[in-house]
């Protein structure tokens, strides 16, 4: 005689909300990200990363915290090639998120424009791995890997 397969729990209506509410907040971090990034402030952006948060793009030395990454978004601000009066845009979709208790990982494309005061030109498109981590202050990215193409 075979064992009946145990069912899995099934989420009670408390949980899912929960989970929409992770999911809602967590896309909402991606979001500010890039718009924070476009015209937004650097402070503002920066208390979107956890303190040890780490970024990494091919071609660009690794940021390994918080400090390092609001630095790197001054310096591109500084060189005209992102921030506010730049003419650049991030747009990020096709975002999907998994949480899993006090972390997530979303997975989502991006594009990146130049010349959006006129007929914006494709600057880059690609991918971003993100990964989240629920911390007093909400979720805050934790580390974002970024792929090209």
């Amino acid at each position: 005689m075979t064992q009946a397969a145990v069912p899995e729990m099934v989420p009670g209506p408390d949980d899912r909300v929960g989970a929409v509410a992770d999911e809602l907040a967590i896309r909402n971090v991606i979001a500010r990200i890039a718009h924070y990034s476009d015209a937004g402030e650097l402070d503002d952006y920066g208390a979107l990363f956890t303190e040890d948060a780490r970024w990494e793009m091919p071609g660009v030395p690794v940021k390994r915290n918080r400090g390092e990454i609001v630095a790197a978004g001054a310096e591109r601000r500084a060189a005209g090639t992102a921030g506010p009066g730049s003419a650049t845009r991030h747009l990020v979709g096709t975002t999907a998120v998994t949480v899993r208790g006090e972390t997530a990982v979303a997975d989502s494309y991006f594009q990146f424009y130049g010349d959006t005061g006129g007929t914006p030109v494709l600057r880059q498109m690609g991918a971003y791995r993100d990964c989240f981590r629920r911390t007093l202050d909400g979720w805050q990215l934790a580390e974002r890997l970024i792929t090209l193409g």
